[in-house]
């Protein structure tokens, strides 16, 4: 155990939680209505400098000989809220977020290490080919009782880091020879992001499906 590193970056950690504290106060003292474009510029630097911060104590937690990194990151994708599920041949991730905009600073590497662990380990327990011919369904799910103002051009959107993981446990490759690209937004109870990964003969049926399950629900509430 070095502890010059534990030190250095104990203090990285510091810096960065005190950033954090400032930015979030800035949010707490900010006329809303008169500033909403420096509101969110603010609230998504807040969101960024948390995703740092979980980055920097994990690099805490691995900076010793650590012997518990799977369990540790089981955990993390629990508490990220990070899901996978397998029905009928069709892959289904369900992330905790709605996907930064490109312009901005995006970082999700905050998602990578318990995503890619959460898929090894299901890919591990679901035996399933790889998949060479298919549609991936990108859904953005807002929260239906804020703004409408708030849902964004989807070339707009930073999908492909995390497409990038996915594709390293379910896809013969990303590539446009292989994998066709469908973006949905939808509104629900709290923002959240759902993959679906399916063959191409399986789309037209599970988006009739879907169209009609949206319906009754929006008819329903």
């Amino acid at each position: 155990m070095d502890k010059k590193a534990i030190y250095q970056q104990t203090q990285k950690v510091e810096a960065e939680l005190v950033k954090l504290q400032n930015t979030v106060f800035a949010l707490q003292t900010i006329d809303f209505q008169k500033h909403r474009s420096n509101y969110e510029e603010l609230s998504t630097e807040a969101a960024y400098k948390a995703e740092r911060l979980a980055c920097q104590l994990r690099k805490l937690v691995y900076i010793t000989d650590f012997t518990g990194e799977s369990d540790y990151l089981k955990h993390a994708a629990e508490a990220q809220g990070i899901h996978i599920s397998l029905e009928n041949g069709i892959l289904s991730v369900t992330l905790p977020a709605l996907f930064p905009k490109r312009k901005l600073r995006s970082n999700t590497a905050f998602l990578h290490d318990p995503l890619n662990y959460a898929l090894h380990e299901f890919v591990k327990e679901q035996s399933f080919p790889l998949y060479r011919d298919c549609i991936i369904c990108f859904i953005q799910v807002y929260d239906k009782s804020l703004s409408r103002k708030r849902i964004r051009d989807y070339d707009n959107l930073e999908f492909k880091q995390i497409l990038d993981v996915i594709s390293t446990h379910a896809l013969i490759d990303d590539s446009g020879q292989f994998c066709d690209i469908h973006h949905m937004t939808e509104l629900g109870a709290e923002d959240h992001t759902v993959i679906h990964i399916m063959e191409k003969s399986a789309f037209p049926k599970w988006l009739a499906d879907h169209e009609t399950a949206i319906k009754n629900i929006s008819d329903n509430s």
